[in-house]
């Protein structure tokens, strides 16, 4: 099922037994699972009873889930059991529904209970993988992808609209370069534009960099998500971006290097079998940019990230030697080309 059929499907009262919630793009992932929520319970349901949230973090979590599934309401039409922490993952060492599971999940999605709303939330679900492929299959699995840049587009200029505000095709892509393809900041940054266009309700540039927060600051990973997305356009463009706010380009190579080097001690962590969960405690990631952060280690390993790290380090000695130039149009230049090759690593 695409995100446009679930919404459609909800706006229509229709609820199925079963959903499989995947993909990215958290904001929206979190968004239909309440959303669905909100809609199984009626005024006057007991919900406290009958909303259940259950981690599959230890050993007969899933059981558990299941066993609740088949459960009835109590003082309700309906019952919501969310199932969050699932993973199907490539190498299969840190799934949480494994194939031991299979037989019982496919009795209850042939029979589901008529009276529950089962949600799995998936952190990661491969689709190669046998369980990946069951979780899938499902009627109600939505795949929620990252956002492009025309779809932030979309969402942006709909918010606005919806609350009459009068703001230019141009600003809105202005606003969209300025937060990046983080679409639950770009939701509040709307609020809170729209909040201080009062009583213009009108929004322009000068608007945005008086309200949006760090504008130029440089973050661990705006210019890395970029990279790691394998959007070579996007990367210079946000790189050109920081340089004309006055960003350095050594500082802004020492950003780059700090990146690739905690991607090489994720891959070896990985090589090392280490388990999923504790390399991302261990680097930090934040939650949105852990699965491409760990996608993209995963697919260069030890030997390409080396290779990237040299390459880094060559950019390094070229920048602090003048090699290319010299001065801020040939500091420039080099790390433009690094970016550009960095972006379509494999």
């Amino acid at each position: 099922m695409k995100k446009e059929e679930l919404r459609d499907q909800l706006k229509r009262g229709t609820i199925l037994p079963v959903y499989v919630l995947y993909g990215d793009e958290v904001h929206l992932r979190e968004l239909a699972e309440n959303t669905i929520a909100n809609k199984a319970f009626s005024e006057g349901d007991l919900r406290d009873f009958n909303d259940t949230e259950i981690s599959l973090s230890g050993e007969g979590d899933l059981e558990r889930a299941m066993a609740a599934a088949e459960q009835l309401p109590m003082m309700a039409s309906k019952r919501v059991i969310r199932v969050t922490g699932v993973r199907v993952t490539a190498g299969g060492k840190n799934d949480t529904i494994k194939e031991d599971h299979e037989a019982k999940l496919k009795a209850y999605f042939e029979r589901p209970c008529p009276s529950t709303i089962l949600i799995f939330v998936a952190d990661e679900l491969n689709g190669v993988r046998r369980m990946g492929k069951l979780l899938r299959s499902q009627p109600g699995a939505v795949d929620f992808a990252s956002l492009n840049d025309a779809e932030l587009y979309t969402w942006a200029r709909d918010r606005f609209a919806a609350d009459g505000i009068s703001v230019s095709d141009q600003t809105i892509r202005y606003l969209i370069d300025v937060v990046g393809n983080d679409l639950k900041r770009l939701t509040n940054e709307i609020k809170k534009l729209t909040c201080a266009s009062f009583p213009s309700k009108s929004i322009n540039v000068e608007l945005i960099d008086a309200i949006v927060p760090n504008r130029r600051e440089i973050t661990n990973f705006e210019l890395t998500d970029r990279l790691v997305r394998r959007d070579g356009p996007g990367a210079i463009r946000v790189l050109r971006k920081i340089l004309d706010d006055g960003a350095e380009p050594v500082m802004l190579l020492g950003l780059i290097s700090y990146n690739f080097r905690r991607m090489m001690m994720a891959a070896s962590m990985m090589q090392d079998g280490l388990d999923r969960r504790e390399i991302e405690r261990m680097l930090n990631l934040r939650y949105g940019d852990q699965e491409p952060f760990l996608r993209f280690a995963r697919q260069l390993g030890t030997n390409g990230l080396s290779n990237i790290l040299c390459r880094i380090s060559e950019t390094d000695i070229a920048l602090k030697t003048s090699v290319g130039g010299g001065g801020p149009a040939g500091s420039r230049m080099l790390i433009e080309v690094l970016v550009s090759e960095l972006a379509s690593a494999n």
